[in-house]
């Protein structure tokens, strides 16, 4: 299938101005030529798009999702059949597609029988990258054991989506990735700090040894994949660096001393996830989230703007991911604006394009509008670098187009 885009303004994403009443030729599913649209025609049989000077990108890609994350209070999902939720799970998953998003690095819970779904045909989603179960040493970010809520053990009967695998000490952190990665994996888990929603620690505290951080990327490394860690303070994202973890999430607390240690580091990149702290600091303790929970929040938020502050002017490689849950899986395009405020419009969307291909490593595939590369397209209705969060509202996503498919046209 041929698909021609003419008077577009182009956002390649590579860094370079918007170019406007472009062209843009997709064949077979990748971009073959890019122009001016008074330049050479596509072919005859082409679907002609003509985007009367909207705004033609890639389309985006989040870092940090939990998909199999939903809005369901725990009694009525256990009285709920497994099919149901497998259905509420897959439609997450498409909405996210008519988002804009393209392209998703799960960052812990889904199941890869959705990523299967999707390449079957059987629902429409973005591209998949799942990190399973997430590994978590005893009594840690991950450890849900005390208690374990109805809603956890639901989920583990019947298999919808991965749990903690803990794990202590660096044979048993080895034999745990290896089991995620038995279960489909694309990459490993790892919790290296304490965390928000957990009962046992706090934000700051460190999780996971250096060995043990080691044998998780010694494990990942030997097939060719590699580790993300949820890290907050200094000493949890130190030892994550010289564990050689990649992907470092969060990192609220961010240090001047850590950045540079990060900056030295050719193959690291931040995510922050601003959106989710200035989200969640809204809820009212209630419903299993807790006073204890709501303080942990408000503390992340006072620290990730200053974080990504810090990052920014370091110069990190600093990718973009929402880690947005439940009721509030709708709200991932935030995260945009969130950076925009700190790095501005264009570095913030470079980072949901460009940068977060690299960290995934597909950067040669998508990412930017590049002649060969694949045509996963978003045409919007409105100017992202005057007013980024337009990418809050998928109504200004007229058009997304995944490997020279079009999934969504609003206009027809």
């Amino acid at each position: 299938m041929s698909v021609v885009f003419e008077h577009a303004t182009l956002l390649d994403c590579t860094g370079r101005d918007p170019q406007p009443d472009s062209r843009v030729v997709v064949d077979d599913g990748r971009i073959r030529r890019i122009g001016a649209s008074s330049g050479p025609a596509g072919p005859r049989d082409a679907t002609v798009v003509d985007c009367q000077g909207r705004t033609l990108m890639p389309g985006l890609l989040d870092a940090h999702v939990h998909l199999a994350s939903l809005d369901l209070d725990p009694v009525e999902e256990v009285a709920l059949a497994p099919a149901v939720i497998a259905l509420r799970i897959a439609r997450q998953i498409e909405d996210t597609l008519q988002a804009g998003f393209t392209t998703v690095r799960d960052a812990g819970g889904l199941d890869w029988g959705f990523k299967e779904a999707i390449r079957l045909g059987l629902i429409r989603g973005p591209r998949l990258f799942i990190s399973g179960p997430f590994l978590s040493q005893t009594g840690g970010h991950g450890d849900n054991q005390r208690p374990r809520t109805a809603r956890e053990l639901f989920r583990a009967v019947h298999g919808l989506t991965s749990e903690t695998i803990l794990a202590d000490g660096a044979d048993e952190v080895r034999r745990a990735a290896r089991e995620a990665l038995r279960r489909g994996a694309d990459q490993i888990k790892v919790m290296a700090s304490g965390g928000a929603a957990s009962p046992t620690d706090e934000l700051d505290h460190v999780q996971f040894s250096i060995d043990e951080l080691a044998a998780a990327v010694d494990v990942a490394g030997a097939v060719g994949t590699y580790v993300l860690a949820h890290a907050y303070g200094p000493r949890a994202i130190q030892n994550c660096l010289q564990a050689g973890v990649r992907s470092i999430e969060h990192g609220n607390f961010l240090d001047e001393e850590t950045a540079e240690q990060m900056l030295r580091k050719s193959d690291t990149f931040l995510v922050p996830t601003v959106i989710t702290y200035e989200l969640m600091s809204r809820l009212e303790p209630g419903d299993g989230w807790t006073a204890d929970m709501a303080r942990k929040i408000r503390q992340g938020l006072t620290g990730a703007y200053d974080a990504l502050g810090l990052a920014y002017e370091k110069g990190l490689r600093i990718g973009s991911g929402s880690d947005v849950l439940a009721e509030m899986q709708g709200e991932k395009g935030k995260e945009i604006a969130c950076q925009a405020r700190v790095m501005g419009a264009m570095n913030a969307i470079i980072a949901a394009t460009r940068t977060n291909a690299a960290l995934l490593r597909i950067e040669k595939e998508t990412g930017t509008i590049e002649e060969g590369k694949r045509a996963d397209l978003i045409v919007l209705d409105a100017d992202p670098l005057g007013d980024p969060s337009i990418f809050a509202d998928p109504a200004h996503i007229r058009m997304v187009v995944v490997g020279g498919d079009v999934v969504k046209d609003l206009d027809h």
